[in-house]
């Protein structure tokens, strides 16, 4: 079992209590979406999954590691093998986006290395690899502060590709997207998984993005976790109880264009 929670709970600084006795498995390799109303709860998981965020109460087993009976060291070099796509990646805006892919690898090199590496980009094949992958290619040397958000989030995207996690958490990676490149982004993100034997868990804010590109759906609100299913078993009336009283009520069946095939997971 690659992610595990037992129990968890977890209460805010601000006495917010974003998540409630949650009980979770999720095997290697899987490929997983999180979906839920706005504060439900899907970044807490996700960073609780990262180890950004400590439990108040339950288990969380990482990797085959009980994350917060680690040392700092130790679970800082399990946080090396878990790699977080965050929704508004936090670059800054001179940098480079050579310089901002290649960070992917910083919990990886040597001290030395990683200097080097803000003098002279020790990788620029691989970051080119990574960055072409999502049709970015041709902003290799460009400042950060150039791109667009969907461009910035891709830019995250790749950082992630090329750190190569054994765990990839993906956080409303193309919430700044239009619907074509999303699909394609998340496209890039699910053969990767398949081809490396990653575990994938992405919150997604768009439902029919993820019962398109995932397998498996796991619906969250208030902090619990609603259903468990396999997206064939995610139905109007699931959609309509995880969405209850939201101004914008579950998005109709997911009907993607017949000239586009979307592949899943």
């Amino acid at each position: 079992m690659t992610l595990k929670l037992t129990g968890v709970s977890l209460t805010h600084g601000n006495g917010v209590q974003a998540l409630r006795d949650v009980n979770l498995h999720i095997a290697a390799g899987e490929q997983v979406a999180i979906i839920g109303p706005s504060g439900a709860g899907k970044s807490s998981l996700l960073n609780l999954l990262a180890t950004a965020l400590r439990p108040g109460s339950g288990d969380v087993r990482l990797l085959g590691e009980h994350a917060w009976t680690l040392s700092a060291r130790q679970r800082q070099r399990l946080r090396a093998r878990i790699g977080l796509v965050h929704q508004a990646p936090p670059l800054p805006p001179r940098q480079r986006v050579i310089t901002a892919v290649l960070a992917g690898k910083l919990g990886q090199w040597s001290l030395g290395k990683s200097l080097l590496n803000l003098l002279h980009p020790v990788d620029i094949p691989g970051a080119r690899a990574a960055l072409a992958r999502l049709d970015l290619g041709d902003k290799l040397f460009a400042q950060c502060q150039q791109l667009s958000g969907g461009q910035l989030q891709r830019v995250g995207v790749a950082r992630v590709l090329y750190q190569a996690p054994e765990v990839l958490l993906a956080d409303e990676p193309v919430s700044a997207m239009d619907p074509v490149l999303a699909g394609h982004t998340l496209s890039v993100l699910c053969r990767h998984a398949r081809e490396h034997s990653v575990t994938l868990v992405a919150s997604l804010h768009a439902v029919e993005l993820a019962l398109a590109h995932f397998s498996r759906v796991i619906g969250l609100r208030d902090g619990q976790i609603l259903f468990d299913l396999p997206s064939s078993d995610v139905d109007h009336d699931l959609l309509d109880r995880l969405y209850a009283n939201e101004q914008l009520q579950s998005p109709p069946a997911p009907q993607p264009p017949l000239s586009v095939q979307i592949p899943r997971c």
